[in-house]
């Protein structure tokens, strides 16, 4: 495990990470990336604690990943399902975060479909002077925290898988392809991607990619780029993420057509041609196949790193639950 001490108690979002604490976490995850290829792979680190997976909104690979994440890691788990709680019933969201509290949680894990639910739990959670951190496992249209560093740490440890760092970003040309405005993973991936030296290209039609994400870029090691034709974002690119498209948020005709959509800016394999030769795809999932990317693409090895994004999920949510655990009594 890395040396340096974490002092962060909630991880909310990634707009104030620093580079150490994304380094942190890269090393981290490697560490218990190595104990994942054990044949036991379970860890005493967060023995006795208890962690709560509160998803007000439908999840699999995060919510699965959490959980066994803190399994690993020898925490007790509780799981939480709105469609069978208390809430139909009319019970608040806050007094359903306190409900878990006085069972003994020491760590919340968040998803909402509203922005900002993560971050009332976690300042209610403070004022009453309790011990428990709150980790946004992805809320509304603002962040997915846990999803950008799983992203970042899959791409680095391709680039080293010794060493995963960092400065392995600086100056490499990312380009995100799809649904930019109703995405939490797009906005956090550009937060991560920029702050490690990273150029991040965005590309989508204009209905899905408003000019303030040129805003994102500001002040920052790594630029942001904005595209209404997919060509210029892909050319060059030495890793491009596409993006689902999120139909369940638009509530306006903001697209002609799927078929024009994937036509215009679906990734294929003849789209690539265009990027640097090495070039791989990452996609966050749950994917459309043939909408955002080909069936064919998505399944191909030699450019596809969807699986190893899945794989990645367990070791750095593992490394950001013990990050914000090892601290606890």
């Amino acid at each position: 495990m890395p040396n340096t001490t974490w002092t962060r108690h909630h991880i909310l979002s990634l707009a104030d990470f620093t580079t150490v604490e994304y380094d942190t976490v890269l090393q981290t995850a490697a560490s218990f990336q190595e104990v994942l290829s054990r044949r036991t792979k379970k860890v005493p680190t967060l023995q006795g604690q208890v962690v709560a997976n509160l998803f007000f909104e439908p999840s699999t690979r995060t919510r699965s990943s959490f959980e066994l994440a803190a399994k690993r890691l020898s925490a007790d788990t509780l799981n939480f399902a709105s469609g069978t709680s208390s809430m139909t019933k009319g019970e608040t969201i806050l007094d359903t975060a306190k409900t878990y509290l006085a069972m003994g949680t020491d760590i919340m894990v968040i998803r909402h479909r509203e922005a900002g639910v993560p971050n009332a739990i976690a300042q209610e959670m403070d004022r009453l002077g309790v011990h428990v951190s709150v980790l946004n496992a992805g809320d509304g249209q603002h962040e997915h925290p846990s999803q950008a560093l799983l992203d970042l740490f899959t791409i680095c440890t391709l680039l080293d898988p010794d060493n995963p760092r960092v400065e392995l970003l600086k100056d490499k040309k990312i380009a995100i392809v799809g649904d930019i405005l109703h995405s939490r993973v797009a906005r956090s991936n550009i937060w991560s991607f920029t702050a490690c030296g990273a150029d991040v290209h965005l590309a989508a039609p204009p209905t899905l990619l408003p000019k303030l994400f040129a805003d994102y870029g500001e002040d920052r090691p790594g630029k942001v780029f904005l595209h209404w034709e997919l060509e210029p974002a892909l050319q060059d690119a030495d890793f491009v993420m596409t993006l689902r498209l999120q139909k369940e948020r638009m509530t306006a005709h903001l697209l002609p057509s799927l078929r024009e959509y994937h036509q215009m800016f679906g990734i294929t394999r003849s789209k690539l041609q265009l990027c640097k030769p090495n070039v791989k795809v990452l996609h966050p999932g749950p994917v459309n196949r043939g909408v955002e990317i080909s069936s064919e693409l998505m399944d191909d090895p030699e450019f596809s790193l969807i699986q190893a994004q899945v794989t990645s999920g367990v070791a750095v949510r593992m490394a950001l639950l013990y990050l914000i655990g090892s601290g606890k009594s």
